[in-house]
């Protein structure tokens, strides 16, 4: 008979108006990484906070089963007994907390039940953060470390906690490829170290180069299992299954027939808005022409993001200075107001604090930007509205009981798609997307892919930043590469490969160090 650390049998989940699962069968064997792969609101994340304690027992049917025993988890503290802990995709740090104090939060160390060892807390956070090769002086802030290390120190915390099932739910959507090949390598580490592991991700390479077992999940329903050495695991066979359908081309051919140049920014400096004495941009010079896609790809800290937010009506910085020409006309963008009603977007990378408003419906979140295209004087056409937020909802395939739900309730992939939907309703002529498909299943950047197709077809100028190449590869006619604030090379697309981009970045690094 087969031995399993975990089965959870016929898992039935109902939120109002939708059925999220319905009987999903998942078993984990011990001593393996088994990835769950899906499209945004497959019902991943709802599995796994089943799982974990997060939705109750009493909120779901069917059963969970933990080395034999059926469980019944009221919380999370509960599920943590067994065992188990989950690192979700939106990080739990306390950012002004240092890294020390963040590995044992609400899991204490004292020396008599009532008062924190502190010496002792050290001591065991330095001896867990040798393990995961965390090499950060532990008194660091948690704000004052990068998103990889962040990533560490959530592991920290489970192992802190004796982690016997480790659930990591997206755990490389916001890192960089070595950031991400260092997690997968720890994941690996762990198992040889007897901790099995959950891995959810859109990332099918990884899945592909890790899993032991991949449980698909389409629409709330377990759709296979597929065994490394028992089955023929590819990245065509994977994607069938979460979307029902062979994908042949991952990016949508696009005419490319780009005209004169709509938006150039030139001289460009950005000093750091904490830090003014730090410069993040320097003397920067790039355009985007009518119906072209331009790549922004560079390392995490290259200042893409920071180039973008500068921009968009100086969103971000201190000390700017430079030029921002649109139509060969010289345009001041003292704030974001200003960008928008230069006809200027951005989509943010952070839909979490910038991106979307939790507490509004779609509806109002898709609209919010543009409220001048659904008024009569100043009053809004709630009609118009609903019809607006109903023909995105379809477009991009948003998965909610309906525009009036929250937006805080949609998976994080969904999230973003509202995010999109924003920007293109604000119609604008020139369009920064930051990480426009990070954390969204294969079949969903297909979509948005096609979509900034037909923006660049309708003579839109899209400059796109993702940290994924061969999304830049695939979309882009021409690209930026940065490195440290400035721009260090430019591709057009026949004469771009990933190799070329780093050697960009490399070169760089050489030169600054001569």
């Amino acid at each position: 008979m087969e031995n399993y650390i975990l089965e959870m049998k016929n898992i039935t989940k109902l939120f109002p108006g939708v059925k999220a699962l319905s009987d999903v069968n998942l078993k984990i064997k011990p001593n393996h990484i088994h990835a769950l792969v899906g499209e945004n609101g497959a019902g991943k994340s709802t599995l796994m906070n089943i799982l974990s304690g997060v939705y109750p027992y009493g909120t779901y049917d069917g059963d969970i089963i933990v080395n034999g025993e059926v469980c019944k988890f009221k919380d999370i503290r509960e599920s943590e007994t067994k065992g188990i802990a989950i690192i979700h995709q939106e990080l739990a740090l306390i950012p002004t907390l240092s890294i020390f104090e963040n590995i044992f939060m609400c899991n204490e160390q004292t020396d008599n039940g009532v008062t924190v060892d502190w010496n002792k807390t050290k001591s065991k956070a330095l001896a867990i953060c040798k393990k995961v090769g965390l090499n950060v002086n532990i008194e660091t802030k948690v704000m004052d470390i990068g998103m990889g290390k962040q990533q560490l120190v959530e592991i920290c915390k489970a192992l802190s906690k004796d982690v016997k099932l480790l659930i990591l739910d997206e755990p490389t959507a916001a890192l960089n490829d070595m950031e991400s090949d260092h997690l997968l390598n720890l994941i690996l580490d762990l198992k040889e170290h007897g901790i099995t592991s959950i891995l959810v991700s859109h990332k099918l390479q990884e899945v592909i180069k890790v899993a032991d077992e991949i449980t698909v999940i389409r629409d709330g329903a377990t759709i296979e299992t597929l065994i490394k050495g028992e089955d023929s695991i590819t990245e065509g066979r994977i994607i069938k299954g979460m979307v029902g359908r062979e994908i042949t081309d991952r990016f949508p051919k696009r005419q490319h027939q780009t005209g004169d140049i709509r938006f150039e920014v030139k001289n460009w400096n950005v000093y750091d808005p904490v830090d003014e004495s730090r410069q993040v941009i320097k003397d920067l010079n790039m355009n985007v022409k009518k119906g072209e896609v331009v790549g922004l790809a560079g390392l995490m800290g290259a200042g893409r993001t920071e180039l973008a937010m500068s921009v968009f009506g100086k969103a971000y910085g201190k000390k700017i200075s430079g030029n921002l020409e649109k139509d060969g006309q010289k345009i001041e963008l003292h704030n974001v107001s200003d960008a928008i009603k230069n006809r200027i977007a951005y989509s943010t990378e952070d839909r979490k604090t910038a991106g979307v408003i939790f507490s509004f419906d779609i509806k109002k979140n898709v609209t919010i930007a543009a409220l001048s295209k659904i008024s009569k004087s100043q009053v809004i056409d709630e009609n118009r509205e609903i019809q607006v937020a109903e023909d995105y909802r379809k477009k991009l395939r948003i998965k909610s009981s309906s525009i009036l739900q929250n937006a805080g309730n949609l998976s994080g992939g969904n999230q973003q798609k509202v995010v999109f939907s924003k920007c293109i309703f604000a119609d604008p002529d020139v369009l920064f997307l930051d990480e426009p498909t990070r954390g969204i299943d294969v079949g969903a950047k297909y979509e948005i892919y096609s979509i900034i197709n037909e923006l660049a077809e309708e003579g839109k100028s899209i400059v796109m930043i993702s940290s994924e190449l061969p999304e830049i590869l695939g979309m882009c006619d021409r690209i930026y590469v940065m490195n440290e604030g400035r721009i260090v090379g430019e591709l057009a697309n026949h004469e771009a490969s990933q190799e070329k981009i780093m050697q960009c970045i490399m070169q760089s690094n050489k030169e600054v160090s001569k």
